[in-house]
């Protein structure tokens, strides 16, 4: 069908009445949040509970944001006889959000789940330098982290909540452990005070018992 000279123009304007005819729906940010998809890009969390310090996401990071520290530490061995171990701590892990391309690599490459998208963006600062978070800040991000979606009934648990519930019951595990190590130090105290009152109240009879049978003996 041939168009006639003007029909881009008529159809350009028939768009443009279309729309001054809707309502307008504006969203008053901030006093009402913008209600984002879940898999949002807007900060990095870190769970640094699962964090090995393997350095994979600083060296696979194309603009060399994320800062990592970290020592050696040797740890006893596990069962008597058995060989000590040496970790890695972290002292340090920060991102520079000036830098940052959130292209999402250090994320991908985590090999232990460490590092996650959160959905938070309100971070502007006034100077670059305050752009550059510590693991403080990117701890504070994890808890705006979305849940992952739901699993099937049958399905195993997600990996963030092992973690999460091993350190708990870890912690759990030796604070209960060090009371009753408490409790069996306070058991032996009492145990020990009582066999001494005990062994000095038996000495104390016996010394009576041998002035009585010396007073007798004299009377004879």
């Amino acid at each position: 069908m041939a168009s006639f000279p003007g029909s881009g123009l008529a159809k350009g304007l028939a768009v443009t009445l279309r729309t001054m005819t809707r309502k307008t729906v504006t969203e008053q940010y901030p006093d009402t949040q913008p209600d984002l998809p879940p898999r949002t890009r807007g900060v990095i969390g870190l769970f640094e509970e699962n964090c090995t310090v393997c350095m994979l996401c600083a060296r696979e990071c194309p603009d060399w944001c994320i800062y990592i520290d970290s020592h050696k530490e040797t740890v006893p061995a596990a069962t008597p006889g058995g060989r000590e171990r040496s970790r890695n701590v972290l002292d340090r892990f920060a991102i520079d959000f000036s830098l940052c391309m959130y292209c999402g690599i250090c994320i991908e490459v985590c090999p232990f789940d460490a590092l996650f998208w959160s959905p938070e963006f309100e971070y502007a600062e006034t100077d670059i330098r305050d752009l550059t978070h510590e693991r403080d800040k990117l701890r504070e991000w994890m808890w705006t982290v979305p849940a992952p979606p739901a699993l099937d009934p049958g399905a195993e648990e997600p990996k963030e909540l092992a973690a999460a519930h091993k350190t708990a019951e870890k912690l759990a595990a030796q604070q209960e452990a060090a009371e009753q190590e408490s409790a069996q130090q306070e058991a032996a105290q009492r145990e020990a005070a009582e066999q001494e009152s005990a062994q000095r109240e038996a000495g104390r009879r016996e010394a009576g018992s041998g002035r009585a049978d010396a007073a007798e003996e004299g009377d004879e």
